[in-house]
């Protein structure tokens, strides 16, 4: 953790003016959460009941998928088991912004970090955003402020929307068999992380027209009701169904080609095992041991982080599905890989990002520009600081205490019964 700050600290772009009161609390609000989730038998037990309610919840999504799709839909899993389960969250995420419930939570978060971190107020609503919602959605919440901020604010929104993922791919993942109550915890712990890793990047300089918080509010979507929001939220989720389906058959296939190629390269040198996969295990193997990932995983663990950051986490997720399933990685290790994964932050993340921030602030293109590069470092930062301390406070025995204290209460349940 120590080194990724010192890092960020190095190359600063005005280590002078680096104000340390967001870093810190950026931190300390990091390192309490996960202390509650990851230390403490009632936090982690009450997130890992979330968890499974949430992974229970998103399984009737095979409900209607059989209906349209007939009994062997599991036949094609990616494309009638996983990819359905978005349009399922996005029409549930709709409801919850309809009820209140969403911007609710949001605009709370959004306070917490501003009065702890003393950030602008576009900063704390964009990043509280970003938990639950993907990176284009979240500025549209402070899309008549764009054309006006600071780089340094600008700088913090691109960030925090790399650093953290949306709630439909968020949904995902946990078709893959990555434990749902981890990666909401990521989601959450890596919004903080990346502010406060913005705010040694490219420290404040100017006075931020929206330092109070006044005047920022969550817009309501218009609809009617109940029924008119879970349509508008099932119809929404169409085009990143199609977009989700599209990277996946587009970057298998690069993979594939890449590795034809690579495997040629080193035949002529009498090494045709070389592959994309085994130059990232390699690469990224310092950053795996500084996370404080086993040694005897960190090729594995640095194969993922290299496929995260130059194609998507998605593919990583995928990648990390079997090793999970046969267990041929430690549950610790596993647990890192799970929260350093979690985020935007790779090149189509920035592609997409720079895509939808344009239009909003056609004036500001050449700065989002300059510092694009910048923000993606940033994010994996984030997202690395996030799964070191998670690493740090993981502690395996907390799994047993949870399963004695199931057992005990199952015990219970069964006696009052008889």
């Amino acid at each position: 953790m120590v080194v990724f700050l010192g890092i960020c600290y190095i190359f600063s772009a005005n280590r002078r003016k680096v104000r340390w009161r967001p870093v810190l609390w950026g931190i300390a609000l990091q390192v309490f959460l996960a202390f509650i989730i990851l230390r403490t038998k009632h936090g982690y037990a009450a997130f890992d009941f979330l968890g499974k309610q949430v992974t229970t919840f998103l399984d009737y999504t095979n409900a209607g998928t059989k209906f349209v799709f007939g009994d062997d839909y599991e036949e094609h899993t990616i494309a009638f088991k996983i990819l359905p389960v978005i349009i399922f969250f996005s029409s549930v995420i709709s409801v919850l912004y309809y009820l209140g419930i969403m911007p609710l939570l949001i605009s709370k978060i959004a306070w917490l970090m501003q009065i702890t971190m003393k950030i602008s107020g576009v900063e704390s609503l964009t990043a509280a955003g970003n938990i639950f919602v993907g990176q284009t959605e979240a500025p549209l919440m402070i899309r008549p402020f764009l054309a006006h901020l600071t780089n340094s604010e600008l700088h913090a929104v691109m960030t925090s929307g790399l650093a953290t993922v949306a709630g439909g791919v968020l949904a995902i993942y946990i078709t893959f068999g990555v434990q749902a109550s981890h990666l909401m915890t990521a989601s959450v712990m890596s919004a903080p992380a990346a502010l406060a890793v913005s705010k040694l990047l490219y420290p404040e300089t100017e006075i931020p027209e929206t330092q109070s918080g006044e005047g920022i509010h969550i817009e309501e979507g218009g609809e009617k009701n109940v029924i008119e929001a879970a349509a508008k939220g099932a119809s929404t989720a169409i085009a990143l169904v199609a977009n989700v389906g599209a990277m996946l058959i587009t970057f298998f296939a690069y993979i594939a080609f890449f590795n034809a190629v690579l495997s040629w390269l080193g035949g002529l040198y009498g090494y045709p095992e070389l592959s994309f996969e085994n130059i990232c295990s390699y690469v990224f193997v310092p950053l795996a041991f500084l996370m404080g990932v086993e040694w005897e995983d960190c090729r594995t663990v640095s194969k993922l982080l290299g496929i995260k950051v130059f194609l998507n986490e998605l593919v990583g997720y995928i990648e990390m599905s079997p090793h999970i399933k046969n267990r041929t990685i430690t549950r610790q290790s596993e647990v890192i890989a799970t929260y350093a994964l979690c985020g935007f932050s790779n090149f189509i993340g920035l592609g997409v990002l720079l895509g939808g921030l344009g239009p909003m602030a056609p004036n500001r293109k050449g700065d989002m520009a300059n510092m694009a590069i910048r923000t993606l470092v940033g994010a994996n930062i984030a997202c690395f600081l996030t799964a070191s301390i998670a690493g740090f406070l993981y502690d395996s025995s907390m799994e047993a205490v949870l399963t004695n204290t199931n057992s005990t209460l199952n015990g219970t349940l069964s006696n009052s019964t008889l």
